[in-house]
């Protein structure tokens, strides 16, 4: 085995037999499946107690139309004050209706409530009033058969993405495609921090135990360098390996298993193009997105082509966190340095999300070829399918800015870990970096 393949052997094997990486390693899939589960199992499997509403209605209008539903009750009021209604039992708030609402005076309702009251309760009464006020306004127009004319016109319009320039003719789901992205990048960024952090961090350990002095009397500083860089990527791309194939089985297997039956029967309907069963349009899209989630080869090829950009990215900024780490004695002196690799990584997350709202824009296009903000910006525009040779040039940049970058920390690597007592200034750096 070559010299620097015992280095690589060493950092690898020394990583994944920690208990803290078979940890994080089997539960953090399951974690992030439980937080995505979590809420729609709460909404379908807990049972929700209704707000009883006691409404005075000083138009004598509005409540007989008010109509119950399973998070709001709507009981006439036996008391002529707020403050006596709120008393009784089983009342858990009061609804005052002015008596001239129909004509204008939309500022006089009132809502008084035990306690906190939620969102979802004052927007479903309003929404409620709203109707029936629109109503009652369009009756005094005396328009014959207006029931039936108001059911005759309402209109259910569903919207379905489908790519031009594609041979497909399935449909996309920007929420899918833009909450992908997005947990993509997010991703990205905590391994590029992570284990980049880790290069500095063996490093600057190594060096301050004189180990790397041992070292590089058989290794030399450029292979020992690489050796870490390759060592480390090798774990990360382990990890995240492992966690496209548990999270890509739990899509195909758990996800349909723990979502209700009448959810997944919609999420079959969507995709054999049958929308009238849905009731509006950001139900259809959440309905998309649940059911790419169930498409295991879709997900996969998401996640080998996050893993290529990592690997990339992760060689590139590792050498930077390198050269830092080299350069310096402890960690406290490595925060100034640090910058140099921590603020580009902000930088892409930054532009990341400015490409998932825009994927297709210049800025989107531009920060996603340029090296150091490539990684994370091109993994936000990847689920919207963008063209392939946009991909491959990404790519490229991105190897040639690594190896640009590779052979800079390896000038600075050389040197610093000799250097011993004060941290060096930019000038000193850019000395080393001249140094033959």
């Amino acid at each position: 085995m070559s010299k620097i393949g015992i280095v690589i052997e060493r950092e690898y094997m020394e990583r994944v037999k920690k208990k803290s990486f078979i940890i994080t390693t089997i539960l953090m899939p399951m974690l992030m499946l439980v937080l995505m589960a979590l809420p729609a199992i709460i909404m379908n499997y807990v049972d929700s107690s209704a707000t009883t509403v006691s409404v005075i209605d000083n138009s004598s209008m509005i409540l007989p139309q008010l109509k119950n539903t399973e998070s709001l009750t709507f009981r006439p009021a036996t008391d002529a004050t707020v403050d006596s209604a709120l008393t009784r039992d089983g009342i858990d708030a009061v609804l005052v209706i002015p008596e001239n609402i129909l004509t204008g005076n939309r500022s006089g309702l009132k809502y008084y409530a035990n306690g906190p009251s939620s969102v979802g309760t004052e927007t479903g009464i309003v929404d409620q009033i709203n109707s029936i006020i629109e109503t009652e306004r369009l009756k005094g127009y005396n328009i014959a058969n207006l029931d039936d004319i108001l059911e005759s016109v309402k209109s259910n319009v569903s919207l379905t993405t489908v790519r031009a320039d594609k041979d497909s003719e399935e449909s996309n789901s920007s929420m899918f495609s833009y909450g992908v992205g997005i947990g993509m990048t997010f991703v990205l960024y905590m391994f590029l921090l992570i284990y980049g952090q880790m290069v500095m961090t063996s490093i600057i350990e190594e060096k301050g135990n004189r180990v790397l002095e041992v070292v590089v009397s058989s290794v030399k500083p450029a292979q020992l360098m690489m050796g870490k860089i390759v060592g480390v990527a090798l774990v990360a791309v382990t990890q995240m390996v492992i966690w496209g194939i548990l999270l890509a089985l739990m899509s195909a297997y758990l996800l349909p298993a723990l979502m209700p039956a009448d959810a997944m029967a919609d999420v079959a309907a969507v995709q054999s193009g049958n929308f009238d069963s849905i009731s509006d349009q950001s139900s259809i899209e959440i309905i998309q997105a649940v059911g790419m989630l169930g498409n295991v080869s879709h997900i996969l090829s998401l996640i080998a082509l996050m893993t290529v950009f990592l690997v990339f990215g992760f060689l590139l900024y590792s050498s930077i966190f390198a050269a830092v780490g080299s350069s310096v004695d402890n960690i406290q002196d490595a925060s100034q340095l640090t910058s140099f690799a921590v603020f580009p990584i902000i930088f892409g997350l930054i532009f990341a999300m400015v490409a998932a709202t825009d994927p297709m824009g210049s800025v989107a296009f531009w920060m996603s070829m340029f090296p150091l903000t490539s990684p994370m910006v091109m993994v936000a525009r990847i689920p919207f399918g963008i063209p392939a040779w946009e991909i491959a040039l990404s790519l490229v940049l991105l190897a040639i800015g690594f190896i640009a970058m590779v052979w800079l920390a390896g000038k600075i690597y050389r040197v610093g870990i000799f250097m011993y007592g004060k941290k060096p200034s930019i000038k000193e750096l850019i000395r080393w970096v001249n140094y033959k």
